[in-house]
């Protein structure tokens, strides 16, 4: 061990005691695409005990720009992120246990996995996914690294249960971008980015520098030279279903998240949000014309052609998408063009 993590070792901060420590710790990425695969990539090359890779999607030669662990031969054959990650991971460090799950995340899932973590890492594409990892997070006192990229811009911030404000608290008073990848574009130095501030303080973590964790919100956006530190102290909320004085927990109840279902007798999938807010319309159709895709709307909906499919979307936040029978799969459309 000493060789193969003695630069490492040599940084006082963590020293044998913290590589020893990052052995034996087991640690989760939810999404292998552009943010988990540089993580996970970071951390097996650190020497940590356990990773495990959850995700429901397959590589793309789209994602080849910014999503290091994937190669050609991978989107050709249409690989499972998850799968392809373990192999190539498994390749640079063969001394680590690689848990690749191929599949929807959900709260089943991740209640089964949580006893057994030290680290919840987000790789995640939607704010569905990150609210149920928060909520996770604070349940089983978890530590949580949340990442956001889009265009040039990146978001990170680490949040300790019982310590620091959750994500339900921080994005109550911070705004959001509101567009995805595929309609606002993403340049991989902003993944480096925010994958250079989750793999700091994943290291802190996992190798008991607690106390060395970064306590500030960060935000940059690198086209535009603007970088943004900010205190959160005051954005804890007490009253907050996640981590206020009193739980609900209410992303993990069964009746959360996007609820989708095939309709019957036809080649459609419907997905409703759990929060029905209202979308506007106008501002949807805006953004999918300027990414280039083929957009029709009514007062009453708007349609968008993405990939040979056809969705259509309602005020309300509900969609049907036409032309498949595959719930992860529309799943998917759906995140890429309202994230």
């Amino acid at each position: 061990m000493n060789e193969r993590y003695s630069r490492q070792i040599l940084f006082k901060p963590i020293s044998h005691v913290g590589q020893e420590k990052i052995s034996k710790k087991h640690a989760l990425i939810l999404g292998v695409g552009a943010l988990g695969t540089h993580t996970a990539e970071m951390l097996v090359r650190a020497g940590i005990g356990k990773l495990t890779l959850i995700d429901r999607d397959y590589v793309e030669a789209s994602n080849l720009q910014r999503q290091n662990l994937f190669t050609e031969k991978d989107a050709a054959e249409k690989l499972p992120k998850a799968a392809a990650a373990k192999e190539r991971l498994h390749a640079v460090n063969s001394d680590v246990d690689i848990v690749a799950i191929v599949g929807h995340a959900d709260a089943v899932m991740l209640e089964n996995i949580a006893p057994n973590l030290d680290l919840l890492i987000d790789g995640t594409d939607n704010f569905d996914t990150r609210f149920l990892l928060n909520d996770i997070a604070q349940k089983y006192r978890i530590p949580y690294l949340f990442g956001s990229c889009l265009g040039s811009f990146g978001m990170s911030f680490t949040i300790i249960p019982g310590t620091t404000p959750c994500l339900q608290c921080l994005l109550k008073r911070l705004p959001l971008q509101g567009q995805t990848c595929d309609t606002a574009g993403i340049i991989a130095p902003t993944v480096q980015m925010v994958t250079a501030h989750q793999g700091a303080e994943a290291l802190k973590i996992l190798s008991g520098n607690i106390e060395a964790v970064r306590k500030t919100y960060v935000s940059f956006d690198l086209w535009e030279n603007d970088y943004l530190s900010l205190k959160t102290n005051a954005l804890k909320d007490e009253a907050c279903p996640s981590c206020g004085s009193a739980p609900t927990f209410p992303f993990l109840e069964r009746d959360a998240g996007l609820k989708v279902a095939v309709l019957c007798g036809r080649d459609t999938v419907q997905i409703r949000p759990a929060n029905h807010e209202s979308l506007s319309l106008e501002q949807l159709a805006d953004q999918w014309r300027s990414a280039g895709y083929e957009v029709g709307a009514n007062p009453f909906l708007v349609s968008v052609q993405k990939d040979g499919l056809r969705a259509v979307f309602f005020k309300d936040g509900r969609a049907l998408i036409h032309g498949m029978k595959d719930p992860d799969q529309a799943r998917k459309i759906y995140y890429s063009l309202v994230g």
